[in-house]
C-alpha cells in the first residue's frame, strides 16, 4: 500500500505543471528577476483576492511580521504580546527588532490567542504591549472583533499573523482585514505556497503601506537614497509568477480542504477531540492543517503509521519551553492550555490532492483505533 502523506508538495506541481512551467519560462526569458511585472501583478491580484487595498510583497513570512512591527514604530525594549503555540518564526521576528515577546495563553477551543487572557495580563503588568500578534493557527482565525476592541481600549497595534489562514474568514471578513497590518507567508506548505520563500504584508492604511515599501528595500523611495533605515526583503519574480498561477486555484483548494475535514469529522472516535470551529457566517476554517487532540497521541500515531498514514505535530514544544527561550523572558501568567495541548495535538494528512480513497482510509483508521 502506498503511504498517505501528511503533506504532498510534489502533487501541487504535478497537477499544475504546464501552467507553472510556462510561468517560470516567461520569467527566465524576460531577463528581469527582481521586482518586475510578475511581483507587481501578484501584489495587485492578492490585494483584490483578500479585499485589502494595499499589499507589499516581501522575502518571507518572518520578514513580514518584523517589518510590520517596524512600520508601527515598535522597537527595542517594547513589549509585543503573542502566543507560544506557534511556529518559532513569529517570536523570532519580534526578537529581531529588539522587542520583548510577552506570551499569552490560547483559547481552549480554537487554539488561537485568548482575548480574555490577554486583557487580564494587560491589567496586571507594569508595561502594556505596544503591539499584539494574534496567530490564525491551522486555518482558523483568532477572535478579531474582541482583539480589536481591546486594541481600541488599550491603544496597541494589531498585526495579524495570517501565515496559515489564506482565505479564512470571520463574520464574512477575510483574514488580514481586521488588524492594522497583516503578515502572510507563502512557504511551500501553506494553503498558498510558493516553490521557495515568499511573504507579503497587507493593510488598509496607505501611509503604513508607503513606509513598508521603503523598509523592504534599504529605506529607499528613490534608488540610492535611504530616507529611513531599511532592509533587503524582496520577493523574486520566479516566486511571484508561480504564486500568480496558484492564487487562481486557491478558493478551490480551500473548498477541497473543507471537504476532507468533513470526512475526518465523521470518524467520531470518542478518544479523539476533533477541531472546534464556529460555523459560517461567524468563522470559516480553511484547514491549513487538520489537527486533532488525544491524550494517547503516541498510540494513535503508531496505529496510523501501521496503516501507512503519515502524521505530524504542529508544534511539539511551545516556544517558551524551547532551549533558546526557556527562562529568557518572564511568563506573566500560566500558559496552562498551551502546555497541555502541546502534548496532545496531531496533524492528519491534509492537501488538496488527497484522493477519495486516501481521505476515507484516514477516517476509517481513526474510527477503528482503540487502545
Amino acid at each position: 500500500m502506498k503511504p498517505i502523506l501528511q503533506v504532498d508538495l510534489k502533487a501541487i506541481y504535478q497537477h499544475n505543471k504546464d501552467e507553472i512551467d510556462k510561468a517560470i519560462k516567461d520569467v527566465l526569458e524576460s531577463g528581469w528577476y527582481i521586482l518586475g511585472r510578475h511581483v507587481e501583478a501578484f501584489e495587485k491580484e492578492f490585494s483584490e483576492w483578500t479585499k485589502i487595498p494595499h499589499v507589499v510583497s516581501v522575502a518571507n513570512g518572518t520578514d513580514a511580521v518584523e517589518l510590520s512591527l517596524r512600520a508601527c514604530g515598535v522597537g527595542y525594549g517594547d513589549r509585543v504580546a503573542t502566543v507560544s503555540h506557534t511556529a518559532v518564526a513569529t517570536v523570532s521576528a519580534i526578537e529581531r527588532i529588539g522587542a520583548i515577546p510577552v506570551f499569552v495563553d490560547i483559547d481552549p477551543n480554537t487554539m488561537t490567542l485568548c482575548p480574555n487572557h490577554l486583557e487580564t495580563m494587560i491589567k496586571n503588568i507594569d508595561k502594556p504591549p505596544k503591539a499584539v500578534v494574534p496567530v490564525h493557527i491551522y486555518g482558523q482565525m483568532a477572535d478579531m472583533p474582541a482583539l480589536m476592541d481591546l486594541s481600541d481600549r488599550h491603544s496597541f497595534y494589531v498585526i495579524e499573523d495570517c501565515a496559515q489562514a489564506h482565505g479564512a474568514k470571520f463574520n464574512g471578513k477575510n483574514a488580514g482585514s481586521f488588524g492594522h497590518l497583516a503578515a502572510f507567508s507563502f512557504y511551500p506548505t501553506k494553503n498558498l505556497g510558493a516553490f521557495g520563500d515568499g511573504g507579503a504584508i497587507a493593510t488598509m492604511n496607505s501611509e503604513l503601506s508607503e513606509k513598508l515599501r521603503c523598509l523592504k528595500q534599504y529605506g529607499w523611495r528613490e534608488r540610492n537614497n535611504s530616507l529611513i533605515s531599511g532592509v533587503n526583503s524582496r520577493m523574486d519574480e520566479m516566486q511571484a509568477a508561480i504564486l500568480n498561477v496558484l492564487l487562481k486555484k486557491l478558493e478551490g483548494y480551500n473548498r477541497t480542504r473543507q471537504q476532507i475535514a468533513a470526512i475526518y469529522d465523521d470518524s467520531k472516535n470518542p478518544k479523539i477531540t476533533y477541531p472546534f470551529r464556529t460555523r459560517v457566517p461567524v468563522s470559516e476554517h480553511v484547514f491549513h492543517q487538520y489537527v486533532i487532540r488525544t491524550k494517547y497521541r503516541k498510540s494513535l500515531q503508531n496505529w496510523l503509521e501501521n496503516n501507512q498514514i503519515q502524521t505530524a505535530v504542529h508544534y511539539p514544544i511551545p516556544v517558551h519551553l524551547q532551549t533558546a527561550y526557556k527562562n529568557k523572558y518572564p511568563i506573566h501568567m500560566p500558559l496552562t492550555v498551551t502546555e497541555q495541548y502541546a502534548k496532545e495535538i496531531l496533524s492528519l494528512p491534509m492537501n488538496p490532492y488527497l484522493s477519495s480513497d486516501e481521505m476515507n482510509s484516514v477516517a476509517k483508521a481513526l474510527k477503528a483505533w482503540n487502545l
